[in-house]
């Protein structure tokens, strides 16, 4: 069972775990280097800082939400602090953090690197959520010194923050956010990077493609640099296979034999279609797609929201294009194949604007 717990490191992350937490029933001790940053995630609900209830004795679990080099040091201080009995981290690299915090000399049998696959491109305290975990995995790296026990109290910490755990060795897991998180971000900055040239009307005609594809391309550029440079290799080599896909292309193009870029079309298809979809489904559904113009106001999405349970529809997705210069815009909305006329019917008698 985990009823106490100690968060150190009070940003997004660490908020967000501790608001899922204390919704759980855990009592939550905050820290944090930068008072105010602790000072705001306690006023949030998250908890309360660490050492304001003298004589409570070591806590259940100590997460260590910190970036990749801080970890190590952090880990060491609150071992020997005797803040937990077991001890975890939020850090997106594996390899290289465990083998600095053996070389400290941490204690590897209380410590379960683990990585939750869920954040946002905003930081601090104040971006956080109580679900930010909710349906994501949540990788957990333990050594050969951990123990099982350990390991179990950090499972179920994951899973009272609605992840999913995943067992698996720290290269393995190194590996895996190379090619589903790491390079994706490089390749989203070098997409965004592009736009920096364009004129006016160019960024004019910017739609959801593009905004979908260089969303990411938004986070702080410290934290990244610190993250590939711990994770270089795995990434570099992936950055080298989508490289050497784009200069195919582009040679393709130039030589204007357009279908020479067939492959790699249908290649992405066929890689975008592996996403694992919802509630963990092998492949996302195919959806029927309903577009719905409506109005920038407060409480029309929910409006629409309303209509679509009054109609017995469960909207699966929505994504909202937004209409330049107007005070609308059209939602689209993902539902299961067989319901989108029924659906379109009712919205259209309660005064949508429907566009099958």
């Amino acid at each position: 069972m985990v009823e106490r717990a100690v968060v150190v490191g009070a940003g997004l992350i660490g908020t967000s775990i501790a608001l899922a937490l204390g919704r759980g029933g855990v009592e939550v001790e905050l820290a944090d280097r930068d008072p105010a940053t602790l000072r705001l995630a306690c006023e949030l609900g998250a908890g309360r800082p660490l050492g304001s209830v003298p004589g409570s004795g070591p806590a259940d679990v100590a997460v260590i939400a910190a970036p990749p080099r801080a970890v190590p040091a952090v880990l060491l201080d609150a071992q020997k602090n005797g803040f937990a009995h077991v001890y975890t981290d939020v850090a997106s690299v594996k390899e290289s953090m465990i083998a600095e915090a053996d070389a400290l000399g941490c204690d590897l049998s209380s410590y379960v690197p683990g990585h939750p696959m869920g954040g946002s491109e905003r930081q601090g305290p104040g971006a956080a959520r109580a679900d930010l975990f909710l349906g994501r995995s949540w990788a957990l790296c333990p050594t050969t010194r951990t123990d099982p026990g350990a390991l179990e109290t950090v499972t179920r910490l994951a899973e009272m923050c609605g992840a999913d755990p995943l067992v698996l060795d720290a290269a393995a897991h190194d590996r895996a956010v190379a090619l589903v998180s790491h390079a994706p971000h490089v390749a989203s900055a070098a997409v965004a990077a592009r736009l920096r040239g364009g004129d006016d009307a160019a960024l004019a005609l910017a739609g959801q493609g593009v905004r979908d594809v260089t969303r990411i391309a938004g986070g702080d550029p410290g934290m990244w640099l610190e993250i590939l440079g711990h994770n270089a290799a795995p990434v570099a080599a992936v950055l080298e296979e989508i490289a050497a896909d784009l200069a195919a292309a582009a040679a393709a193009l130039r030589a204007a034999e357009a279908r020479d870029v067939t492959d790699l079309l249908e290649r992405g298809v066929a890689g975008r279609a592996r996403i694992p979809g919802k509630h963990g489904a092998e492949r996302t559904p195919d959806y029927a797609v309903l577009a719905v113009v409506i109005p920038d106001e407060p409480g029309s999405l929910g409006r629409l929201f309303a209509a679509a349970a009054d109609a017995g529809v469960n909207v699966e997705d929505v994504r909202i294009d937004h209409s330049p210069g107007l005070p609308l815009g059209v939602a689209q909305l993902s539902v299961a194949q067989g319901s989108e006329d029924r659906l379109a019917r009712a919205l259209g008698e309660s005064g949508w604007s429907v566009h099958p």
